[in-house]
């Protein structure tokens, strides 16, 4: 008896492999993540070139004659010219003319040593420095000094302030904003507007002339001349002479090493801060919001094939890690429901079919069972342990055996 080997399996009749499915982001995906944004930023540069094409203004810097905006100077210069007063602006404060005139430095520390020692020298009539620090105060204020005093401080915020001084520009004008930097007197000046240990003006004679030293030159600005006597201070202290220089300084000059150097707090104004603090407390709030919710739905392609048997079991083992019994008797009595019906040919009405009718009709077909003990396998209370939950899967396939069997 001669007994046949079954031929090897050749490559033709190994099972097919499915090709694998790539998880790189195609074009048209990453096209559609970033079209927004791309959106979003082509709309930023349009609006961007826009104000820098439209926006032709020229900005100054604050006090500033030439300026119109809020922390220019521009409507005190205009006054003064319109009382008969001649206003120049100059670049070199050595350079400018001597004698009956009056000359104003808005950034003195800006000036070096050769500057400072020639704006002495000139000996002007009325010398106005702004915000001074104490290189030169040394040279063109002698015996005044930087407020350093227990318990002061050396800046105050700029506020409405009594003369309280015999100065008479400052006695006509009353009160004023003042504030800024605070200085001493010494024992030749006269200090006024008071606040704490220091003045934020302060008036001293120096050789043939005087020197005014102010904290700040915040009266001097065009949004501030209408506020208390701040026009007629400036107007008196700024149209005692018949001449008057303004100096532009030099921002782009190195501060002296002595200079105290203002840190980022001083540029900010003091309502400014507790908005930042509101600011701070509302990011918090909106990341304590948004980490408590999803993220949206993400699609992936799943990077192998699972069978259902395994999908299947590994859905109940969840459900009974969660003891939620009654989430899956809900699915087992459903898929039953769904495949008794086309076998009873009651149609499904939203995806499910009427219960009244798919009971009365498997009752029908069994006749030995009644509808109401139908309806509470399929639509039963849930079982209250792991054993009904058994006998009812047990029930259910014996239904539909003899639902199709009868």
């Amino acid at each position: 008896m001669t007994s046949t080997v079954p031929a090897p399996p050749t490559a033709a009749d190994a099972p097919p492999v499915a090709a694998p499915t790539s998880l790189a982001p195609t074009a048209r995906r990453l096209w559609r993540r970033a079209r927004w944004y791309l959106a979003f930023l082509a709309a930023l540069l349009i609006g961007a070139t826009a104000v820098a094409g439209l926006g032709q203004d020229r900005r100054y810097p604050p006090l500033d004659p030439r300026s119109y905006d809020s922390d220019g100077t521009h409507a005190v210069v205009a006054l003064l010219e319109q009382q008969g007063l001649k206003t120049e602006a100059t670049t070199d404060p050595a350079a400018g003319p001597s004698g009956p005139d009056t000359l104003v430095l808005p950034e003195p520390d800006l000036l070096d040593p050769a500057q400072l020692r020639a704006v002495a020298a000139a000996r002007h009539r009325r010398l106005i420095l702004i915000a001074p620090g104490p290189t030169a105060l040394t040279a063109l204020a002698p015996g005044i000094r930087m407020s350093e005093g227990e318990g002061s401080l050396p800046y105050a915020a700029v506020r409405s302030t009594d003369a309280d001084c015999s100065l008479a520009e400052a006695t006509r004008a009353g009160s004023a904003h003042l504030g800024g930097m605070l200085y001493t007197s010494g024992s030749r000046g006269e200090g006024c507007y008071p606040r704490g240990h220091g003045y934020p003006l302060v008036s001293t004679r120096v050789g043939g002339g005087d020197v005014i030293v102010l904290g700040s030159g915040a009266f001097l600005q065009n949004d501030q001349l209408a506020k208390d006597g701040d026009a007629a201070l400036a107007l008196g202290l700024l149209g005692s002479q018949p001449r008057l220089t303004w100096h532009l300084p030099d921002y782009a000059a190195p501060l002296a090493e002595d200079t105290p150097r203002k840190t980022f707090d001083d540029y900010i104004p003091n309502g400014w801060h507790w908005a930042y603090y509101q600011l701070v407390v509302a990011a918090v709030l909106a990341a304590l919001w948004r980490g408590r919710r999803l993220g949206p739905v993400v699609s992936e392609d799943l990077p192998v094939v699972v069978r259902a048997s395994e999908t299947t079991e590994g859905r109940a083992r969840l459900y009974r890690r969660a003891k939620a019994r009654g989430r899956a008797a809900e699915a087992l009595r459903r898929a039953a429901a769904h495949r008794l019906a086309p076998a009873l040919g009651v149609p499904l009405h939203a995806g499910a079919p009427d219960p009244d009718a798919l009971c009365t009709a498997a009752a029908g077909r069994l006749r030995e069972q009644p509808a109401g003990g139908v309806r509470a396998l399929l639509y039963g209370p849930p079982p209250t342990d792991d054993t009904a939950l058994l006998r009812l899967a047990d029930d259910l396939d014996a239904l539909e055996r003899q639902v199709r069997n009868p």
